[in-house]
């Protein structure tokens, strides 16, 4: 007797973004997405003693299924006495740069708040690091420059669920932990210089490795660099992956994570104005790659993150987010991504107030295919694909009157079959066909997709494959 052996399928959701499965693009233009700050912003601010500057806040954010809640790691400065020397009244550029100020000893701290929805945030007295002769702070860590903290869910050591990746003096050091809050000696890596920026690192499961990501200067040029590690201890060499397209546009950091099946960075940028080196401002880029060592920039020179502007705009009463913008990585919800960033409202090298922040994006809304008009049909096809079950789903964006259609191409590139048109925003929705014809012919054949689309944005697809050996 012959049992028959259920075909194992597979999700393969894809992003529009990678040009790599787009073979033709006719009439269309791939732009950002959009991202929405929240009512809420800023979500708190420097309000404990040991919180004088936020400075960059270099927050990481993650929700805990099994703790039920949000957790932040954020690194402001816990002693600044430029700030604590100077009056309230005199922080401002009219009184001097704060570079300028004297006295001015510094010291970086991690710090830990918790929230149950990522809105609403408490700032916990931990009782672990001593500040001025009290224990009762939310301290996890002193002179930490720049911290990366994740929780790895890839290594079976307990004692290491937690991992940090941050700058020390003077090389890029790692710290383990086993609740996040209780941290081993750390421990650094010698091949790698620190210089203060928002390192991260992570499990790249489609590499293998833990992949870092860190900061290295060529002359007054910051340069984005990577490493990788099997074991998160002994790393690799830095290498430089990214650079600004000038001195007045430099790449300050960039948080990296994997989705989709490829890597996408929120790539910090420092915008100097041609008649100043103390006036920058710093928004958020959108970048991706396929192996993390490669990248491509999207719409460079755009924000991804920008700021809010000021009306009228107003040294003082400016919006939080006015000057700088310092993202973490990103929170996948079934409903949105959720965003958090630091928040300055003056410019990176003056005086400025440091906050929370949360921008959500609508799921796989990083970047997605338009008309180059509007009320301009266009259309994009894909390169071959292997069609195993007859089911495609599409996330687009549809406005008012538009419409997206998908068309199945055979190997001659006729249209073998054609779906009704979605004519309402969808996530992840199963397409219609609009065929009498039998599409389980094409089991296991190449075909193309073309998507047809009229005032909408095309974000991802989705085919059911068969799961193959590689």
């Amino acid at each position: 007797m012959h049992h028959t052996v259920p075909t194992r399928l597979q999700e393969t959701r894809y992003l529009v973004l990678d040009d790599r499965i787009i073979d033709e693009v006719v009439a269309a233009k791939l732009t950002l997405g959009e991202v929405t700050k929240h009512p809420r912003n800023p979500l708190f601010g420097e309000d404990k003693p040991w919180e004088p500057r936020f400075d960059n806040v270099y927050a990481n954010v993650i929700y805990d299924p099994g703790d039920r809640l949000y957790k932040c790691w954020y690194n402001p400065f816990i002693v600044d006495e430029r700030v604590t020397h100077t009056p309230p009244e005199k922080r401002h550029p009219d009184w001097g740069n704060y570079m300028d100020v004297k006295p001015n000893r510094r010291e970086m701290g991690l710090c830990y708040a918790l929230s149950t929805d990522g809105i609403h945030w408490e700032k916990p007295e931990l009782g672990l690091v001593e500040f001025n002769g009290s224990k009762q702070n939310n301290i996890v860590m002193r002179g930490v420059n720049g911290a990366g903290v994740f929780k790895d869910e890839h290594d079976t050591d307990p004692t290491k669920r937690y991992k940090m990746f941050f700058c020390g003096e003077p090389k890029m050091t790692v710290a383990f932990s086993s609740d996040g809050l209780h941290w081993n000696q750390p421990v650094p890596i010698r091949q790698i210089d620190a210089h203060g920026t928002h390192p991260n690192a992570f499990w790249a499961e489609s590499l293998d490795k833990y992949v870092g990501f860190t900061r290295q200067h060529e002359g007054s040029v910051r340069l984005v660099t990577r490493t990788e590690s099997s074991n998160f201890v002994q790393w690799t060499p830095d290498e430089t992956i990214l650079v600004g397209t000038s001195p007045r546009l430099q790449t300050h950091d960039m948080i990296v994570f994997q989705t989709c099946g490829i890597y996408i960075g929120l790539l910090g940028i420092m915008v100097y104005p041609a008649d100043s080196n103390i006036d920058v401002k710093q928004h958020v880029e959108l970048a991706w790659s396929a192996d993390t060592v490669h990248w491509h920039r999207i719409a460079e020179g755009t924000p991804f993150m920008g700021h809010t502007p000021a009306e009228p705009e107003r040294y003082g009463a400016l919006p939080y987010d006015w000057g700088t913008i310092f993202a973490a990585a990103p929170i996948f919800l079934d409903d949105e991504i959720r965003i958090y960033y630091g928040a300055g409202d003056g410019y990176f090298f003056n005086w400025r107030n440091g906050y929370l922040a949360l921008a959500t994006l609508r799921p796989d809304g990083w970047a997605g295919y338009e008309s180059i008009a509007a009320d301009t049909s266009a259309f994009i096809t894909t390169q071959p694909l292997t069609f195993d079950e007859p089911s495609v789903g599409i996330t687009a964006d549809v406005w008012d009157g538009g419409s997206v259609r998908v068309e199945i191409l055979d190997k001659a590139d006729s249209q073998y079959a054609v779906s009704k048109p979605i004519q309402t925003s969808v996530t992840n929705a199963q397409v219609e066909w609009d065929t009498s014809r039998s599409l389980v012919s094409l089991s296991g054949n190449s075909i193309r997709l073309r998507f047809l689309f009229h005032n909408a944005k095309l974000y991802a697809f989705q085919l059911r494959q068969r799961m193959r050996n590689t």
